[in-house]
């Protein structure tokens, strides 16, 4: 185990509908419950910077048990390290051309993303124009200039065969809590 760093927490599904609600007051309390400290929560996505020398496979589990154990349903967490965030930012394909972070999403995935299912969805590219992708690592890249509510490229990447667990935060968050890892270094 080395020493702490700060480990972003993604629950992918919370406070988006009627259904698995979690007060960010409560996931706080429950993520500290587990030993991570300097705890904090961004908007009321299910978003939070913790502090810890765990590894980030073994928070990630460790919070969806957590979750299913103290609310009763099963969420998918995907965690990624302060280092691995700002090289997600860095990293940002479309720069000026997405010019509403609005449109703009990120899909964090829990492992790179199914090389076929990939290959199949980018064969079909002039289908979804305007709209673009760009893969990196374990995250992919989503433009929808006409918006995300009906976006035919976002749902065709967000599949399972894709990757298993797929969660995605639009630019505007993305650079959240960037700045929110920034602020607790």
């Amino acid at each position: 185990m080395s020493g702490p760093r700060q480990l972003v927490v993604l629950l992918r599904g919370i406070n988006v509908g009627p259904h698995k609600r979690i007060r960010m007051a409560d996931l706080r309390t429950l993520l500290e419950g587990l030993g991570l400290e300097d705890v904090r929560t961004l908007l009321q996505s299910g978003n939070a910077v913790v502090r810890t020398a765990q590894p980030p496979a073994k928070v990630a589990e460790a919070v969806k048990e957590a979750i299913d154990r103290e609310f009763g349903f099963d969420v998918d967490v995907v965690v990624r390290t302060d280092v691995e965030l700002e090289a997600v930012v860095a990293a940002d394909p479309f720069g000026e051309q997405a010019d509403d972070p609005k449109k703009y999403v990120v899909l964090f995935l829990t492992r790179k993303p199914d090389a076929a299912a990939l290959k199949a969805v980018a064969a079909k590219a002039d289908d979804f124009l305007p709209e673009e992708f760009r893969a990196n690592g374990r995250e992919l890249y989503v433009w929808c200039p006409g918006g995300l509510q009906k976006s035919p490229l976002n749902v065709a990447l967000a599949h399972k065969r894709v990757a298993p667990v797929v969660t995605a935060r639009n630019w505007n968050t993305v650079l959240k809590l960037r700045d929110l890892v920034r602020d607790g270094a």
